[in-house]
């Protein structure tokens, strides 16, 4: 019998009023567990650019956030947002969002959004020729089932995702000592339509693998002894509709680690080789011996 339950995408993504009212909305996210008891980052921005959409007009989309992690939050307990109205134009509105739990401040974000209008349009080719496509590459369940028993790749395994990786992953070893790595992103189950739940999912899958070109530039796999790893801050930009049940190519690189700081720039096309959405993230990175 296996040791985790694949949590349900949308049910962690579904944050509810909580039905305080001031100058700001009150809702609360349900908790998503993880082996080692921290707050996954994912969850924590997903459900804020969630709480963030249902203060603005079905007609507006989520074109960016920026979030700060301020402090580590618990994997088991609610999350609770508070959501600011900071602008109401009329094309864009910006909302504050801060994460909180037992009073203390998890997560500070500030997200923008915007009514189509059309305008100005272009995007530098890139070309999806050449790069091996999902279905002809093993996922993580095919390499790494057999140790599900085990609970050893619990975090790995438990994903409501399937993640395909074009060149090697860095799970338990480094074979391509790059910063640089290509990934197929795929929900596992289908997904209700609604762009901002969309949104709010890839930026729940964003940060899956994000840290993973500064692990592989250092040759450092997931299951170094004694490795600690936390994200600081997350952005990401969406620049046109999209859906996390059809695949996508996260395509990362890290152009820069400095003082124990990483910085991963990510990029997600669809498979008509359409730029979707651009990530970039720093984290730190903490081996035993230092």
């Amino acid at each position: 019998m296996t040791q985790f339950v694949v949590p349900d995408l949308v049910e962690m993504l579904s944050v509810v009023d909580a039905g305080a009212r001031t100058s700001s909305d009150i809702l609360t996210g349900p908790p998503f567990p993880t082996p080692h008891g921290r707050a996954f980052g994912g969850q924590v921005m997903g459900q804020a650019i969630a709480a963030a959409g249902t203060t603005t007009s079905a007609d507006h989309r989520v074109h960016s956030m920026h979030g700060y992690f301020l402090r580590p939050g618990v994997a088991d307990e609610r999350m609770t947002f508070e959501v600011t109205p900071l602008h109401d134009g009329r094309s864009f509105a910006t909302r504050r969002v801060q994460a909180y739990q037992d009073g203390r401040e998890v997560m500070a974000m500030i997200a923008s959004f915007q009514i189509e209008s059309g305008g100005i349009a272009h995007q530098t080719p890139y070309d999806m020729a050449g790069i091996t496509p999902p279905d002809e590459l093993p996922s993580v369940w095919e390499k790494y089932g057999h140790l599900a028993d085990s609970g050893r790749a619990s975090w790995i395994l438990a994903r409501p995702f399937d993640f395909r990786y074009v060149e090697s992953d860095t799970l338990l070893k480094v074979e391509e000592k790059t910063g640089y790595q290509r990934v197929w992103m795929r929900a596992r189950d289908t997904m209700p339509d609604g762009d901002m739940l969309h949104a709010a999912a890839l930026t729940f899958a964003s940060d899956y693998v994000l840290i993973e070109p500064v692990l592989r530039r250092h040759g450092i796999p997931w299951a170094t002894p004694g490795f600690k790893a936390a994200s600081l801050d997350h952005a990401v930009w969406f620049h046109r509709p999209f859906r996390v049940d059809e695949w996508l190519l996260y395509e990362l690189d890290t152009p820069v680690a400095s003082n124990g700081r990483g910085l991963t720039q990510g990029r997600f096309y669809n498979t008509a080789g359409e730029l979707v959405a651009t990530v970039a993230q720093e984290s730190t990175v903490r081996l035993p011996q230092n």
